[in-house]
């Protein structure tokens, strides 16, 4: 390979740092010449300067303002460039770059994401909020820049390393495995009352606080169907949900034959990092192999949405549309937020989504979105009825 350039949007999250130790793999062993672009973070301004050294990137940039100085002062001495705030991460983003993982959490990684996205290059995509609040604008910012677009979720990297692209229409179904989380065998009662703490401790994989709320309440999965609906063009009624608790087979697609294909893999992210990083071609990386005969046993069971009504809300969205699509992803951030803060329970989460898409349902802003302005409106009222039901105690 030749030179690549290379921008990492998230570094200090969790998919960032596997980006970033498969790329320090990829210096060591020498597989290919690359340069760091840009590196950004949210606020963790010594961790996102000590990669920014180690890695001799261009230019690092916070999000959070306040934390510019700390960031100055941690890069002194060196040729590096900071910057802070939203409008600067995007700059960061729209900076040219041969390769870009956008791996910002939540809608706040929207716009850098379509920075990236129209400079024409390869984008990793790992930040699923991208597609579900805005899925048919930014597929044609992607069609219409020539971007070449790589899924690097687990789910939908695997789909896309077993999905004939040639011959769509002879594809009857997919399914997203999920692991089922830290409750899949709790009571009712104990899941409505888990703490952030339980919450977070999930059971084969190491994400951040965010997407851990969300696999806990299979909202990540419901997330991941609308992800996959715009990535693959696959019809909602053939789109759905197998549990698989060790979390080895990452997605099964079936065909109009009857050959299904299945991706398995030991749970790392650093696998799908690296097949998006290498496409078309294969990195040698250290992550951990398969030992099936170790393992023993792979089981599958159907979801149960009685429990984790979060999916069901989820798969309803995907049926209703764009709008109900946006008004899910920006109620359930809001409803997370509120949950690791400790101001609701686990159980409300559901209960301030649901009821957040009913209100809004008959709002002047629901329609189909058909620019970002119309994105932006729909994702502020619903965060603004979220917000309310929250205060209100009314989830």
């Amino acid at each position: 390979m030749s030179l690549r350039t290379i921008s990492v949007l998230g570094a200090t999250g969790s998919v960032g740092r596997s980006t970033l130790d498969v790329l320090r793999q990829v210096r060591e062993s020498g597989q290919f010449d690359f340069a760091v672009e840009a590196l950004t973070a949210n606020k963790n301004a010594a961790e996102l300067a000590e990669q920014a050294r180690a890695f001799g990137a261009r230019v690092a940039v916070v999000a959070d303002e306040a934390a510019l100085p700390a960031l100055k002062a941690h890069l002194q001495g060196t040729a590096i460039e900071a910057a802070a705030g939203p409008s600067a991460i995007v700059e960061a983003a729209a900076r040219p770059a041969s390769w870009t993982m956008a791996a910002i959490v939540g809608a706040a990684g929207l716009k850098p994401t379509l920075a990236a996205v129209r400079n024409g290059g390869t984008v990793a995509l790992a930040n699923k909020e991208c597609l579900v609040s805005a899925g048919d604008l930014f597929m044609a910012e992607v069609k219409s820049s020539g971007a070449r677009l790589l899924p690097v979720d687990s789910e939908h990297n695997a789909i896309f390393q077993v999905f004939d692209f040639e011959r769509p229409e002879r594809i009857e179904r997919i399914q997203l495995t999920a692991s089922g989380g830290p409750f899949r065998t709790w009571t009712q009662a104990a899941i409505d009352a888990a703490t952030p703490e339980q919450a977070c401790r999930h059971p084969t994989w190491n994400m951040g606080a965010k997407i851990s709320v969300d696999s806990a309440s299979l909202m990540n999965k419901g997330l991941e169907l609308i992800e996959a609906h715009y990535l693959f063009g696959t019809p909602t009624q053939r789109l759905e949900v197998l549990v698989h608790p060790q979390s080895i087979i990452h997605s099964l697609v079936s065909y109009s034959d009857g050959s299904v294909l299945a991706h398995m893999g030991s749970p790392d992210m650093r696998v799908p990092i690296a097949h998006a990083l290498a496409w078309p071609e294969r990195l040698a990386t250290d992550s951990p192999r398969l030992d099936l005969a170790a393992i023993g046993a792979l089981t599958f069971e159907k979801p149960d949405t009685g429990r984790f009504p979060c999916l069901a809300l989820a798969q309803a969205a995907l049926a209703d549309g764009p709008a109900a699509r946006s008004v899910l992803n920006a109620a359930n951030e809001i409803a997370v937020e509120a949950f690791l803060q400790r101001r609701i329970s686990f159980g409300t989460i559901a209960s301030v989504v649901g009821a957040t898409l009913e209100a809004s349902a008959g709002m002047n802003c629901w329609r189909s979105p058909s620019s970002l302005d119309d994105v932006a409106a729909l994702d502020f009222a619903a965060r603004r009825l979220a917000s309310t039901f929250i205060a209100e105690g009314k989830g």
